[in-house]
């Protein structure tokens, strides 16, 4: 595919809605999200010619979002705090619904996605809100199929006992 960098508008207008959440399942803030998204959008401006040759560019911006939140934790002072930190930010992934009972489940499922580690919950979140197969999400990530399959399945089993509590609260 020819790339006309004319088109970078229209390439941020249509993919920061779903680009959005994704990066902040993953940094869980929401200046750090704007703040990589605007990134990864100026990076390609400055540098048009990496998009050509691109076939999928949903997948590939998914890709160059990941690498960059990745690289931003990792320049924390250690990985654990960066962890740690991840883990106990509060963050709404979702609206909350007008039933109670919907309302507990989604800051549940979002405070269990805050004790994933950021490579679970990156896979997570393409599997089950972009429904990309785990072969793309491989593709993605720039990780074996194996391996999203691997990660996909533990960030699954921690959300099952995290969430099973109210679950069973609920039923």
């Amino acid at each position: 595919m020819n790339w006309d960098p004319s088109k970078l508008e229209d390439l941020c207008r249509l993919h920061t809605p779903a680009l959005f959440p994704f990066l902040l399942n993953i940094t869980r803030n929401e200046a750090d999200t704007r703040d990589l998204l605007q990134e990864l959008f100026v990076s390609l401006a400055r540098h048009p010619d990496r998009m050509t040759g691109v076939r999928v560019p949903r997948a590939f911006l998914f890709r160059l979002a990941h690498n960059l939140a990745m690289d931003h934790l990792r320049s924390r002072n250690s990985r654990d705090r960066a962890h740690e930190a991840a883990g106990q930010a509060r963050i709404d992934l979702f609206n909350l619904p007008a039933n109670p009972d919907d309302a507990a489940y989604a800051e549940a499922l979002s405070a269990a996605l805050g004790e994933l580690p950021p490579d679970q919950r990156a896979v997570v979140h393409l599997k089950l809100w972009e429904g990309m197969t785990l072969e793309s999400i491989g593709q993605t990530l720039e990780i074996s199929p194996n391996t999203a399959a691997s990660r996909y399945r533990y960030g699954l089993e921690k959300l099952r006992l995290l969430l099973r509590p109210l679950y069973d609260q609920l039923n």
